[in-house]
Formats: C-alpha cells, sequence, structure tokens
C-alpha cells in the first residue's frame, strides 16, 4: 500500500481528493490537510509515501512547502493553475493535475506514483512467504501464485501446477498488503497475478481455460487504468 496524505485549502476540492483516493485500492489515506502549514506539522511527527498538494494556498504555498522539506515524499501536484507545471516538475513531482480534473486522471497520476515508488524500491530476493494450512506451515512461492480467493474467514491460494488450492486463515488486507505490486485486487473476493492473465473478456478475467474471475464494480477503473498503460493498439 502507498500510504498518502491529501492537501487543499478548498474543503471541496479536498473531499473530492480524499474520495479519488479511496477508489484507487493501493492507496491508503494517512491523513488530510486544510494546508501545508499543517501537512508540515504532520510530518514532524509521521511519514507518507506520497502527497497530493494543492500550491496556490495561503500563508505557504504547496511548491515551497514541498521545497522545505528536507526528505521529501513523492509529490503530485494538483492546481487550477497551469503556469506551475514547469516549475512542478522542476522539483521532481511525479505529476501534475490540473483542476478540474476527473477519477481516470487521478488514477493515472496514482498509476504513476505506483510506478515510480517500483523503481526505487530496493529489490527484495526474498520472494516467498509462509502460510499455516490444517496443522502445517507451507513454504509459497509468490511468482507462482495465480490468484487469492476470500472464502468467509479463510483465504484460498491458488498455486501454479497444483489442483488444489492451499487454504488458510487470513484476512483479504493482510494478503494484499503482503504481495508485491505485480497483484491486484480486480474484486472483494479476488485478488490476481497479473503475469498469469490469459485475457479479459468484459467483466471477466481469464486466467486459464477454466478459471473466469469477476471484476468488481469498485476494482473496474483501476484495473482499466492498468491495463491502459500496458494495452497497444487504437
Amino acid at each position: 500500500m502507498i500510504t498518502c496524505l491529501a492537501i487543499d485549502d478548498e474543503p471541496l476540492a479536498l473531499q473530492q481528493l480524499v474520495a479519488y483516493i479511496s477508489k484507487v485500492p493501493f492507496l491508503q489515506l494517512a491523513a488530510q490537510c486544510q494546508s501545508a502549514v499543517e501537512a508540515r506539522a504532520f510530518l514532524e511527527h509521521d511519514t507518507v509515501d506520497a502527497i497530493f498538494c494543492d500550491i496556490n494556498m495561503p500563508d505557504l504555498n504547496g511548491m515551497d512547502f514541498v521545497k522545505s522539506l528536507a526528505v521529501p515524499p513523492l509529490v503530485v501536484f494538483t492546481t487550477a493553475y497551469s503556469e506551475y507545471a514547469v516549475e512542478g516538475f522542476r522539483v521532481n513531482a511525479v505529476d501534475y493535475l490540473l483542476k478540474p480534473f476527473g477519477l481516470q486522471d487521478f488514477q493515472r497520476a496514482a498509476s504513476r506514483l505506483k510506478e515510480r515508488l517500483s523503481e526505487s524500491a530496493p529489490v527484495d530476493s526474498d520472494d516467498t512467504l509462509f502460510l499455516k494450512t490444517d496443522y502445517r506451515i507451507v513454504k509459497v512461492s509468490i511468482p507462482d501464485i495465480r490468484y487469492v480467493e476470500a472464502m468467509s474467514e479463510y483465504l484460498k491460494v491458488w498455486i501454479q501446477g497444483e489442483a488444489k488450492p492451499i487454504i488458510t486463515l487470513l484476512s483479504m488486507k493482510k494478503m494484499e498488503e503482503r504481495l508485491p505490486d505485480y497483484f491486484m485486487r480486480i474484486h472483494r473476493s479476488y485478488i490476481i497475478n497479473l503475469t498469469m492473465i490469459q485475457e479479459v473478456n468484459k467483466n471477466r478475467v481469464i486466467m486459464d481455460a477454466d478459471t473466469y474471475l469477476p471484476i468488481g464494480d469498485m476494482y473496474k477503473e483501476a484495473f482499466q487504468a492498468y491495463l491502459d498503460t500496458k494495452f497497444l493498439g487504437k
């Protein structure tokens, strides 16, 4: 999950920003602030991976706020003034959203954040996890996980080459937090390995000839944003 801070002095704009963050499965709102001064006070005691920050704010504008941070998080600027765009990229902003922007524009910016964090993240050579099933603890290679299916309080973890899933007592949230970026939640009951998708057909993801998984409404836009980054054609 990417923890983020939303900053805007306009209450309605801040409310929209918070709503958009809630619609992106890999973003988690740490706090919302109505001024850069308030945000700076928050960051003195807490850390976040990214900030969505308005530029034109009283007392301390967003650009000066970011420049004042010794180790700034990744930044997406939001503003109604296009003349700030060049200066925004001079401070290495990941993206620049010109108000009014829609959910699709926001999701593109969020995807760029995710890509930037993936590029800067240290390589984790430990690509395994351990799952408790029955009275055993089983070692699982993460790249071999095809998809995860929620079943009441349990999860079914489907592994490449295995006919039966591993059934473990675990929440979807915990599993989602542990899996790397090439996994995505597409439904309240399914997390899939994006590298193992064979086909996307309307509201279904086809993993193989026998496995058709539904795409939930609240995950549809984020999944489409991912597809847009990979799509070639008209």
